[in-house]
Parts: structure tokens; sequence; C-alpha cells
């Protein structure tokens, strides 16, 4: 085995320096995709045909269209339409909490659908508004109970962002293979590039289960 782990030092600080783009980028379109996805569960559960028609439509094109399309779309094809010269972040956001709302509004779409309706009920008997309804009784105990599968979706969004380096941006993947062009050397850099992905995903593992055994305790008292 021809192998020389020497060469990976020197490069170790652009390594470093690439998982705060790569959590940058995670972390602005899951805010991007919360945001979006509440009124999409809203959509989904609406009592609307035409809401929930949309909502379902939106979801099956992110479904069904592969991240790397979506990604080119947002940097390379946005321009032609809007003539707005978009930056890689911003693409690459717009495309990945776009498609993370899709994802999430599903979750959260089990996790309104897993709330007592005798709560609902109650509320309404009380004549509590439907916005108030919605944002102090159903809504708090939703996210508590799809926390864990929330977790499991940044965890892929993580490891999906892996394709900006795709439109230039240098995260992780991106500095692998810069590294690998510096040094003609190639396993050595995606295997230190596995490696940071393998770490954050398994800290990310870890708060997710940490969470699901709160959340267990908390529903057996």
């Amino acid at each position: 085995m021809n192998l020389d782990f020497g060469i990976i030092p020197k490069y170790l600080p652009m390594f470093f320096r690439s998982i705060g783009v790569t959590m940058q980028v995670t972390l602005l379109s899951l805010l991007v995709g919360f945001v979006l996805a509440i009124p999409l569960t809203l959509c989904k559960i609406s009592r609307s045909r035409i809401l929930r028609g949309f909502a379902q439509f939106y979801t099956s094109i992110f479904r069904g269209v592969p991240q790397l399309v979506q990604v080119a779309m947002a940097y390379f094809a946005a321009p032609q339409l809007f003539a707005y010269k978009i930056t890689s972040l911003q693409a690459a956001v717009l495309a990945f909490g776009l498609n993370s709302a899709a994802f999430l509004s599903e979750n959260l779409r089990g996790g309104f659908a897993g709330v007592d309706v005798g709560q609902k009920e109650a509320a309404q008997a009380l004549g509590v508004s439907y916005p108030r309804m919605m944002w102090d009784i159903i809504f708090p105990q939703a996210i508590k109970s799809v926390l864990p599968s929330i977790i499991n979706e940044i965890i892929n969004l993580l490891k999906g962002t892996s394709l900006v380096s795709t439109i230039g941006m240098v995260d992780i993947m991106r500095t692998a293979q810069m590294v690998m062009s510096a040094t003609f050397r190639q396993f050595e850099p995606l295997l230190v590039a596995a490696l940071i992905y393998y770490v954050i995903v398994t800290i990310l593992n870890f708060i997710a289960k940490r969470i699901e055994r709160k959340v267990r305790k908390s529903d057996q008292r």
C-alpha cells in the first residue's frame, strides 16, 4: 500500500476552515427550511384541498429531483431567469433551504397528527383562536415528538451539502479535491474528509439519542 499521511498536517488548517463553510451552509439552510416548513405543514393539514395539493406537489418536486440538479438550477439557472447574479452561498442556501422545507414539513405533519385530537377540541371549546391554539398548544407538542426526526434531517442536510463543491464553495469535499490536486494523492485527502463528516454525524446522532431519551422520560411522567 502506497500511503503517505505525512502530507496531511500541512493542509489541516484548510480542512478546519472548510468545516466552518459546511456548517454555515447547513445552519442557514436549516433556518430557511424550518421557516418555510411551518406554513407548508399548515397547508398539508389544512381543510383546503387546494392548499393540501400545493403542499404535496411542492414536496414531490424536491423528492423527485436530485439535489445536484437543484443546486445547479439555483446557481446557474436563477441568474438567467431573474437577471440577478447569485453568489454560491446564496444558491446553496436557496437550494438546500427549499429542499429541507419539503422534508421538515413531512416530519412536522407527523408531529401534528400525533397530538391528541381532544386537546384541539378542548381549546376550541374554550374559545381559543386557531392561531393561538396552534402556537401555544399544538406546535410545542408536535416539535417535541419529532425532534429526533428533525435531527436526522439535519444529518441528511449536512451530508448533502458536499454538493456545494460543484459550485465553487470551499467546503470539506472541495478542500479534499484541492489537496488531491496539489499532492497527486487521492486516498489520504478523501479519508480525512470522510472522517470529518463521520465525526460531525456521530456527534449529531449522539445528540439525537439524548433528546429521544429525554422525550421518552417526559412522556412517562
